[in-house]
């Protein structure tokens, strides 16, 4: 993405990855949602106030590693019944297996 790591080393040592600034490119364009959406969904929320700009960018990225990882788990899923396209079935599957997706069992019904 933005980040990226270099490994520096004192005396041939490598040291831990030190991460250097995001680049010159402006935040939104380290995402694939479009923030004017998500800063909408956020302002339909009548428990949100105020939701700063940085706010907005931290929940979109994270809606999509959210999305990533339930997709790949999906797909895991449709790989074992010998198929490449995803259904239904198979995010279901993928809530059902995976302990960290606990908290949607039953929102597919």
């Amino acid at each position: 993405m933005g980040l990226s790591w270099e490994e520096e080393g004192n005396g041939g040592d490598a040291a831990a990855p030190q991460p250097q600034s995001l680049t010159s490119a402006p935040a939104a364009h380290l995402l694939r949602l479009p923030l004017v959406q998500v800063k909408a969904l956020v302002k339909a929320d009548p428990n949100v106030m105020l939701a700063g700009q940085e706010a907005s960018f931290i929940l979109a990225r994270t809606v999509e590693l959210f999305v990533e990882t339930i997709a790949k788990d999906a797909y895991c899923c449709a790989q074992q019944g010998k198929r490449k396209t995803l259904q239904r079935r198979d995010v279901g599957n993928a809530i059902e297996a995976v302990d960290e997706f606990a908290f949607l069992e039953g929102t597919l019904d």
